[in-house]
């Protein structure tokens, strides 16, 4: 089974007359507002300054499809000051109760135009201190919103030890906790259950203060995911299961790819099933080139009348759509359909 690609994909590219957004646009948080029956996008992008710094900009859509910019400006920026300083990037947005809660990956310096063989360092680095500021590395942090438009950073949610990203929160408490899955680059290896970056899932009271004792979720298995998982987009609520989207890199060949797993509803550290072969992967040229060569990276979902629709970064420069039955991929997952 695979996901359908939009036949007119890309959907978002550059906006060259922004100079925030004139280099690419990837890895967006996309969610259905019922009160005005509109898509909202939330996606990162990026200029062609050295520092590569990352900002989120704002685009709507009444079909899901056709997305307009609402700004010239940014919705959220980085503190150049702050702990995000670095950027602003591949957030994930749920709603929860009337909140929205919106997380995203930061480091504390810009980390310069990564795909060049030519990359400089920006900022500064004690020979002692936190690894965080040592190594730039990628720590995630908690946004909030009423209306999808002003948004409150709360700070920082993973362990500023384990270089940590790709964090998914889930849409509802289970058995009153929030849930979160995340990924830590570092947290694997020699004293750890798994040997390549993983998946780990936590419980929580408030959101904001997790647990430091996280729990291994998944670990890559298959010859398409060896190199490292983590989770993609945040889990849809179904009678059989979190359906829950994620992404494999392979060792062989260094590529992205999509599968799919589902989570017990009343334990979501139990994984019901999980599709062994991948259901997307790079194959036209603005997947297979661009700034990070063979990348298909969903970051958002939508439910639409059982159809998902699945948006995602495509070689860390355009915005792509994919879609699939809910159904038809749940039957698919519990092997009734192949």
């Amino acid at each position: 089974m695979k996901l359908n690609k939009y036949i007119n994909n890309p959907i978002l590219t550059k906006n060259e007359k922004n100079s925030w957004e004139e280099l690419c646009v990837l890895n967006p948080a996309v969610i259905y507002n019922d009160e005005d029956q509109t898509f909202y996008m939330l996606y990162r992008a990026a200029g062609n300054d050295a520092q590569h710094y990352i900002y989120l900009g704002l685009a709507t859509s009444k079909d899901g499809i056709h997305f307009t910019r609402q700004s010239d400006k940014p919705l959220i920026a980085p503190d150049v000051n702050g702990a995000d300083g670095g950027g602003v990037e591949d957030p994930r947005l749920v709603k929860i109760d009337d909140y929205y809660f919106l997380t995203y990956a930061s480091r504390p310096f810009a980390p310069g135009q990564y795909w060049r063989e030519d990359k400089k360092y920006f900022g500064f680095q004690p020979k002692a201190g936190p690894r965080v500021l040592i190594y730039n590395d990628t720590e995630t942090h908690l946004a909030v919103s009423k209306d999808l438009k002003n948004w409150k950073k709360l700070g920082r949610i993973t362990d500023s030890r384990f270089d940590d990203r790709d964090v998914i929160l889930f849409p509802e408490r289970v058995n009153g906790k929030y849930v979160k899955i995340s990924r830590a680059m570092n947290k694997c290896g020699e004293g750890y259950p798994c040997a390549k970056p993983s998946m780990w899932i936590s419980f929580s009271n408030d959101l904001l203060e997790w647990p430091r004792e996280e729990e291994l979720l998944y670990q890559g298995k298959e010859d398409w995911e060896a190199e490292k998982v983590g989770g993609s987009c945040p889990p849809i609520k179904t009678d059989k299961g979190w359906l829950f989207i994620y992404h494999g890199v392979s060792s062989k060949d260094k590529n992205y790819r999509v599968g799919a797993m589902l989570l017990d509803l009343d334990d979501p550290r139990k994984i019901i099933a999980k599709t062994d072969d991948f259901l997307m992967e790079p194959e036209f040229p603005f997947e297979t080139d661009g700034f990070y060569a063979g990348c298909v990276f969903p970051t958002g979902i939508v439910e639409v009348k059982d159809e998902l629709y699945i948006y995602y970064g495509a070689g860390d420069q355009c915005i792509c759509l994919a879609t699939v039955n809910k159904n038809d991929l749940i039957n698919h997952l519990l092997g009734g359909k192949k």
